[in-house]
Parts: C-alpha cells; structure tokens; sequence
C-alpha cells in the first residue's frame, strides 16, 4: 500500500464508520496514548522490565497500526501529504547526517 492510499482509506473509513474526525487535540491525546502502549509493549519485550499478565498478549504490531492510523488521521485533517513530507524528511536527514553517523565512534 501506498503512503497516498493509506490515506485515503483512513479518510474514508472514518467519514464511513466513524462519523466524522475528533478534533485535532483530542486525535494528538490519542496518538500520545497509543505510542505509550508501543513503550509499554517494547520495554517489556526488549528492556528490563517483565510483563505484566494484562500485557502479554499485546501486539506490537497492532499497537504500532494504531499509532500510524492516528498519525494519518492527523496529517489527513491538517492538510498533510505524508508522502511528499516523508520525502523531504528524507532528504533533510541525508543532507544533514550522511556522514555524521559514519563518523560517530560509537557506532563502529
């Protein structure tokens, strides 16, 4: 799937299934919340922490889902085409870092 359908599919299923958009505010509080459960799922997966019994059968996967809906959601209602600001994003980091990593002596 395409970044552009990607989207359009999130616009369409909530003009669809979910009414219409919650505000700006309230979808960041969402995505706030939802990259918290990817912290929750991460920390105990791949740090020190252990899981909880409420917590084991979480998804990452699903959870990471969530977070991209939401940051869909977002871009959708502010105007953003996620894929020409991934691009540019791009762009930035490889002006900027391209060779900034492989300089860095920690990373050898």
């Amino acid at each position: 799937m395409e970044i552009e359908e990607a989207q359009q599919l999130v616009d369409k299923w909530i003009k669809t299934h979910g009414v219409r958009y919650f505000s700006e505010l309230t979808n960041m509080a969402i995505l706030t919340e939802e990259v918290g459960e990817v912290a929750r799922i991460v920390s105990r997966k791949y740090g020190d922490q252990s899981f909880k019994e409420s917590d084991k059968d979480k998804d990452l996967g699903d959870e990471l889902a969530d977070v991209l809906w939401v940051l869909i959601a977002i871009a959708n209602q502010t105007g953003v085409d996620l894929n020409e600001a991934l691009l540019k994003n791009i762009e930035k980091k490889t002006k900027r870092d391209s060779q900034r990593h492989h300089n860095n002596p920690k990373l050898k």
